[in-house]
């Protein structure tokens, strides 16, 4: 018995002349566009850091573009100062804070149950009920904030906590579309295994849909709280005053009542976005996870 020798493998011969000018032309026009692409992108955020770390003397004299030298950190402190306020930046942040934690407990709790339902349950018009709750998505937020502002104007909420929250803590079309597509994906062997060992339905959802889905779960909190943060029309129209002033409001508000004074106004929107790169940070490997799931889907 023989056996025969795998051939080597074939070396590449190395490219010469025009091919690997031609070859050295197309990498440099990718990074080109990559570099450009990357300014663009990246280039605000940096500039409002610079600029928050940046003294009034230097931007004054230097310009937006100067690297702090040293970094000072009065625009941060006199966000927080009487001057700002009879609280400063303290409630914006605090009642943000609130605004997003109650809105993130509500929809999770409610897009889970909803996506479980129309995912798993039998009951009439099921389809027809998800896909006309669905077909909400198309209709722009703006078209809704003239009936919600009367609603709760009606009912006597303007300018409350309640006002804040409401529209948005019953769940998402988004996120119970998203959920319920990959709630279909348990494997039925699974349920079925469990129904029979004597599990109910709460025990089958919390005990086995939800561990199995937990990346696009965890995806989705990072974007309901980076959406909910971020959240600036509503909050605008249906409150008044600083008593319920969100972030985004109170940033803008920097603006005007701070005239040209942009260190300060960088050091605002730089608090602002804070907590949501650390939520990137933290939450990365979920979210690459759910993605490459969503891919293989």
């Amino acid at each position: 018995m023989t056996t025969e020798n795998p051939a080597p493998p074939r070396r590449r011969r190395p490219l010469t002349g025009p091919l690997l000018a031609r070859r050295l032309l197309a990498h440099a026009a990718t990074y080109l566009v990559l570099a450009v692409a990357a300014v663009l992108t990246l280039g605000p955020f940096l500039v409002s850091v610079m600029t928050a770390f940046t003294s009034t003397q230097q931007f004054a004299q230097q310009g937006p573009l100067s690297v702090p030298a040293p970094p000072v950190l009065d625009s941060f402190l006199a966000l927080f100062s009487p001057e700002a306020g009879p609280d400063g930046f303290v409630t914006p942040v605090v009642v943000t804070v609130q605004m997003v934690a109650v809105i993130l407990v509500g929809q999770m709790v409610f897009s889970v149950l909803a996506a479980y339902a129309f995912a798993q349950l039998r009951f009439p018009g099921r389809d027809l009920l998800f896909w006309v709750y669905i077909a909400t998505l198309m209709v722009p937020q703006v078209v809704v904030v003239v009936p919600l502002y009367l609603m709760m104007s009606e009912v006597g909420l303007r300018n409350t906590f309640w006002a804040l929250i409401l529209p948005f803590v019953l769940g998402s079309p988004y996120a119970i579309f998203l959920l319920r597509e990959n709630f279909r994906g348990v494997p039925g062997e699974l349920m079925d295994a469990m129904r029979i060992d004597g599990a109910g339905t709460l025990r089958l959802l919390w005990h086995l849909v939800v561990p199995l889905n937990r990346p696009i779960i965890v995806t989705l909190v990072l974007i309901t709280v980076v959406t909910h943060w971020n959240n600036f029309m509503w909050p605008m129209v249906i409150t008044s005053g600083p008593e319920w002033r969100v972030i985004t409001v109170a940033t803008s508000a920097l603006q005007s009542q701070y005239n040209n004074n942009w260190t300060l106004v960088m050091a605002g929107t730089t608090l602002a976005m804070l907590p949501l790169v650390l939520l990137m940070v933290v939450f990365q490997k979920q979210i690459t996870r759910s993605v490459g799931d969503a891919t293989l889907r």
